[in-house]
C-alpha cells in the first residue's frame, strides 16, 4: 500500500520540527514538503500534490484561511487544521476554514502532553483525512459568509407561516466532517420566521466547539445558541439549540436534558441519541436531516424517526464532503428523502409549513 504523502503548512519553526519528526517516524505516512506561510502552502500545494495538509491558521502573507479557500477552490486537497487558537475570534477563523472545506481540526501540542499521546493523535487525524475525497469549494463560500445575518434577520421577521394542524413540531440536524459548511448553507436557505425548533448536533472537537453556536448566529437569519439543561422545548420555538461540545442533548418530558452518558461511535454529543429521544418524545412530530460525515451516526437514530412517521432526509453523495452518516441512513432505509444540500433547507421549510403533505410523500 502506497503512503500517504504529507504537506505540514506552520510558521514557528519549533512546531514545524515537530510535526516532521512525527509524521516522518511513521511508515504509512511520508513528509513531501514544509511551508511557513500560506502563500506558499499554495505553491507547494498546486507543485507536489500532497494527499493531505497539516495547516496552521495564524500564517504570515496569507492566513491559513485565505489559503484554505484557495486550495479548495482550485486544487482540493484534505487539510487538518491544527491550532493552539482557542480565544473567540481566532475560533471563528477556524471555523471559517472548516465552512471553507477544511475535513478536520487537532488541537496544536503545548509541550506538556504525557508521552505519545498527542502524537498518535495527530497520525490517526492525518490518516483519516487522507482517506477522504473531497469536494471543489467555490471560492465565493468565503465572501458570503463575511456577510451579517441581522439585515437578513430584520427582512424575514414578518414573513408570514401558515402552520397546519398536524404539522410537524420540532427539526433537528445532524452532521459531522464538512458540516460546518453545511450547516451555513441551510440555514440560510430556511427563511426568516421559521417557527420550530430546530436542533443541531455537531461534532468537533474539543475546545473548538466552545463558539460555534456564536459564529452561526452570525451568519444566518436564525438565533442560534447552545441547549440549557432543563429548557422547555416550547421556548426554543423559532430558534437554533445545539448541543453543547462533550454532552448528549436529549429531550424528556419536553424539556432539553444534556447528559454525560457513553459516547455512542465514539461520540458525545451524538446524534443517535438526540435523534432515538425525539422519536420517542415526539414521534411523527418529527423533521430530521443527516449531513455529511463520517461513521454511522445518526443513521439509526433517523430510522427511528421514520418509523415513528417522522420527515426524514438524508444528504446526498454528490454533495456530501464524507458520504458516510448518510450512505449508513440510505441503506438502512432511514431516509425517505436523499436531496442534494442546496435543496435540504428548502425541504425542510417546506415540511414544516405544510407537513401533513409532506409525510405523504415520504
Amino acid at each position: 500500500m502506497s503512503k500517504a504523502r504529507v504537506l505540514i503548512v506552520e510558521d514557528s519553526l519549533t512546531v514545524r520540527r515537530l510535526l516532521c519528526d512525527v509524521v516522518s517516524s511513521d511508515h504509512d505516512l511520508e513528509l513531501v514538503g514544509q511551508a511557513g506561510d500560506g502563500k506558499r502552502a499554495i505553491e507547494m500545494c498546486r507543485e507536489l500534490r500532497p494527499d493531505v495538509l497539516s495547516m496552521d491558521m495564524m500564517l504570515p502573507i496569507m492566513t491559513g484561511v485565505a489559503a484554505t479557500e484557495h486550495i479548495m477552490a482550485h486544487f482540493p486537497t484534505p487539510i487538518l487544521i491544527v491550532s493552539a487558537s482557542t480565544n473567540r475570534g481566532e475560533l471563528f477563523r477556524t471555523y471559517d476554514a472548516l465552512a471553507a472545506g477544511a475535513v478536520d481540526v487537532l488541537d496544536k501540542p503545548l509541550g506538556t502532553e504525557l508521552g505519545d499521546e498527542w502524537g498518535r493523535r495527530y497520525l490517526a487525524a492525518l490518516k483519516m483525512a487522507a482517506r477522504i475525497k473531497v469536494i471543489t469549494h467555490p471560492r465565493a463560500r468565503l465572501a458570503r459568509l463575511g456577510h451579517g445575518a441581522s439585515e437578513a434577520r430584520d427582512d424575514g421577521a414578518a414573513t408570514p407561516w401558515s402552520v397546519p394542524a398536524g404539522a410537524p413540531r420540532v427539526a433537528a440536524i445532524g452532521a459531522s466532517t464538512g458540516g460546518p459548511g453545511a450547516l451555513v448553507d441551510i440555514l440560510r436557505a430556511i427563511p426568516a420566521g421559521f417557527p420550530l425548533p430546530l436542533l443541531i448536533v455537531l461534532h468537533i472537537n474539543e475546545p473548538f466547539g466552545a463558539a460555534f453556536a456564536d459564529w452561526l448566529d452570525g451568519l444566518t437569519p436564525h438565533r442560534v445558541a447552545y441547549a440549557r439543561q432543563d429548557a422547555p422545548l416550547a421556548e426554543a420555538s423559532g430558534r437554533v439549540v445545539m448541543a453543547p461540545p462533550g454532552r448528549h442533548l436529549v429531550l424528556a418530558q419536553g424539556r432539553f436534558q444534556l447528559t454525560l452518558g457513553p459516547e455512542r461511535h465514539s461520540c458525545r454529543p451524538s446524534i443517535d441519541v438526540l435523534f432515538e429521544s425525539l422519536a420517542q418524545e415526539m414521534g411523527s412530530s418529527v423533521i430530521a436531516g443527516l449531513l455529511t460525515g463520517m461513521g454511522r451516526d445518526g443513521a439509526a437514530g433517523l430510522l427511528a424517526i421514520r418509523r415513528a412517521g417522522g420527515v426524514t432526509i438524508a444528504q446526498d453523495e454528490a454533495t456530501s464532503i464524507v458520504y458516510g452518516m448518510p450512505r449508513e441512513a440510505v441503506l438502512l432505509g432511514a431516509a425517505a428523502r436523499v436531496l442534494p444540500l442546496p435543496e435540504i433547507g428548502p425541504a425542510i421549510a417546506e415540511a414544516a409549513g405544510a407537513g401533513a403533505r409532506a409525510r405523504g410523500r415520504a
